[in-house]
């Protein structure tokens, strides 16, 4: 027996008392590693690059901390305030025994699970009649986790089989996109025109579907200050947007969160004007109470009839699907945005009247900015150009080279200043010439000196040519 060390041990054991050094133990017998997993044999959503868009967004910015972002599209961190949250909370809570429920009731609202289908469901409702002229039934809410969850629910619930197909307004939020990817949905883009969205493009994309065999169930689309481009569809359009869906029978899947942090009196959603219930309107409290709620909801008012004949609400089938993913929403989070909402009367419109102001500064600043930076007969002499919305968070600008991933490291390592990708947002493809300015995560001064690096990497870029 070997022995190594020095001093005295006991070991004691049945019968046994050793003194002297430890003995050192054997060691064990070497078995063979175990087979690592091939990500090849992983579900393949885990290769489509929509789901690395923004895991390489974050490593830039980490990398290089010192480079002025236009690439989040996060709210302002001014307007939080870490006391409000506590106010918030006491306000839902002051609700709730207003309205007679006892302290075992309150005190079971706060720590246990909740109704699947949420808890704040009528403050909701009262909240989009009040800021967004949508009258519908509590019962026709579904309270998620973010709006992305609704996405998920959605689309479980309308694709049936392989046949069954999503058209996206394209460019295209990457949360859709991703949704579908993970669901294995198919996706058919309708590419929008430099002034947004044509129905009679999207009606072509429907009879063409219909053409190879397949059933379109759904089109998803931000008619208002959209992620990534930032255009706003016309009253006109809304209308023949609607008239289109009851005709061909597909669902508009209405995604909106940049109207209430935007200025001025926005146009009417198509859910307030929707007759058909053709309108699945996804929401979400994200950008107008605060993102780390991770609150969303949304309004499936549409009607289902099961093989007995009884009628039930598309939302009723949301929130049996949600019970087998998140359970219910966090009761915290619903009472943090409920407390909100009481605070502001329902009008979150109110509530984020500073904060809509601010974006809107930001937004004219930028343009401003660029306008100084790249005046016209330069930006014409370049090959550059980019739209001016009226809210939101994004501006999209159109380059004469490749923005690509490359050109972005280039742009944060030479010259300070990071933005996004537009090919990011183009699930068939596209978008290889332009760049996404997101202007609501910065400050004034931050916007200056940003706009003015992204002029010159602009102009160093294209001089590479």
């Amino acid at each position: 027996m070997t022995f190594t060390g020095a001093g005295t041990v006991a070991d004691i054991g049945p019968g046994l008392i050793r003194t002297g050094p430890r003995p050192v133990e054997p060691a064990p017998a070497r078995t063979s590693a175990a087979r690592p997993l091939r990500k090849s044999e992983l579900h393949a959503s885990v290769r489509a690059p929509v789901l690395d868009t923004m895991t390489f967004l974050n490593e830039i910015t980490h990398r290089y901390p010192e480079a002025i972002s236009f690439a989040p599209g996060r709210p302002y961190d001014g307007f939080f305030d870490n006391e409000q949250i506590f106010a918030h909370l006491r306000r839902y809570l002051d609700h709730l025994a207003e309205q007679g429920s006892s302290p075992q009731d309150i005190r079971t609202a706060m720590y246990q699970y909740g109704p699947t289908a949420g808890q704040i469901r009528e403050l909701i409702a009262d909240s989009l009649r009040a800021d967004e002229r949508i009258d519908v039934p509590a019962e026709s809410i579904v309270v998620t986790v973010g709006a992305q969850e609704a996405m998920l629910l959605v689309l479980r619930a309308l694709i049936t089989g392989p046949d069954d197909v999503l058209l996206v307004s394209s460019p295209c939020y990457v949360g859709i996109t991703g949704a579908a990817r993970l669901l294995d949905v198919a996706t058919t883009p309708v590419e929008e025109r430099e002034d947004g969205l044509c129905c009679a493009d999207l009606e072509a994309a429907i009879r063409a579907e219909h053409a190879r065999g397949r059933r379109p169930r759904a089109f998803y689309v931000v008619p208002d200050h959209s992620n990534p481009s930032g255009t706003t569809m016309s009253r006109r359009t809304r209308a023949e947007l609607l008239e289109l869906a009851t005709r061909h029978g597909i669902l508009i899947l209405e995604d909106s969160p940049y109207r209430l942090v935007s200025p001025g009196p926005p146009l009417p959603t198509l859910k307030s004007q929707d007759r058909a219930h053709t309108v699945v309107h996804l929401g979400s409290f994200s950008k107008t109470v605060f993102p780390g709620a991770r609150l969303g909801f949304v309004v499936a008012d549409q009607p289902v009839v099961d093989d007995t004949g009884r009628t039930g609400l598309l939302a009723d089938e949301l929130a049996k699907i949600k019970s087998m993913v998140t359970v219910n929403t966090s009761s915290l989070s619903q009472a943090a945005v409920a407390g909100a909402l009481l605070a502001a009367g329902g009008r979150i419109s109110e509530l984020n009247e500073a904060a809509a102001g601010y974006y809107g500064d930001a937004m004219r600043a930028t343009l401003r900015e660029l306008d100084t930076h790249l005046p016209r007969d330069r930006r014409e002499a370049l090959g550059v150009r980019w739209n001016e919305p009226t809210g939101g968070f994004f501006l999209t600008v159109r380059v004469p080279f490749r923005a690509d991933n490359e050109a972005l490291i280039r742009s944060a390592q030479e010259f300070g200043v990071i933005w996004t990708p537009m090919t990011y947002f183009y699930p068939g493809g596209g978008g290889a010439h332009g760049i996404r300015l997101s202007t609501s995560y910065l400050t004034p001064a931050q916007i200056t000196e940003g706009t003015a690096r992204l002029a010159r990497f602009i102009e160093a870029e294209s001089a590479r040519r």
